[in-house]
């Protein structure tokens, strides 16, 4: 595929399968999950939250050179903060507090259900296992997540005000930081990716990760402890 055609193949992978689409995500967006419905997604997609600097750690570890390695570490540092009391996973517990579920309880992972736990090992274990061009292909998935993060924002301010506005604080950071790093990720991929096979291998891992983030939700949706 020429760089034009790879480029559109990717963006067309992740705007079709991403789990915006899936029946729990538009029910958050339209407004018509119950609090319990909510809290039980926010403390299971915390879990995959907790375990984003530790993939980009993993895919650190791949990377050649100092450049490449300082513009991903700054990943780890969006989520982990340079210090306690800020990043993004500080910023989700922070939702979690907005929502009304203790901060000790989301940090405990005690309700995380098991689909969610086997998705988020499968995404950990592929950064862990396959080459560099796998893993951050399969990071493409925020090709689309400004658009869901705007989305997501606005239905939250106008469908769950019992929310405290203050706990929105981690999907307003992700609509810039989520442009940036997709942006990015892509050159990288558009790169590495010079043959029909490692073309056809990062648009598969691009799709695996949207199955991963799919079968998260299909877990919630299923139910489970609030």
């Amino acid at each position: 595929m020429s760089r034009d055609e790879f480029t559109a193949r990717l963006c067309a992978v992740a705007a079709d399968r991403y789990h915006d689409r899936h029946p729990f995500n538009v029910r958050m967006h339209n407004g018509t999950l119950t609090p319990t419905e909510l809290r039980r997604w926010i403390v299971n997609r915390f879990h995959y939250q907790r375990h984003i600097p530790v993939k980009d750690a993993l895919v650190l570890a791949k990377l050649d050179t100092p450049a490449l390695r300082r513009a991903w570490l700054r990943r780890i540092q969006d989520h982990d903060g340079e210090k306690d009391g800020q990043g993004g996973i500080e910023r989700w517990l922070r939702l979690g507090e907005a929502a009304g579920i203790d901060r000790a309880r989301l940090q405990s992972g005690d309700d995380v259900l098991p689909g969610v736990r086997l998705a988020v090992d499968g995404y950990v274990n592929f950064c862990r296992l396959r080459p560099r061009l796998d893993a951050v292909a399969a990071s493409l998935t925020e090709l689309s997540a400004p658009t869901l993060m705007r989305a997501r924002v606005e239905a939250f301010e106008k469908h769950y005000p019992w929310i405290e506005t203050d706990g929105l604080a981690y999907f307003r950071d992700r609509i810039g930081q989520g442009g940036r790093d997709s942006a990015e990720a892509l050159d990288l991929v558009l790169d590495w990716a010079r043959t029909r096979e490692e073309q056809d291998r990062a648009v598969a891992a691009l799709a695996f990760k949207c199955d991963v983030l799919w079968s998260l939700l299909d877990a919630v949706e299923a139910g489970g402890r609030a």
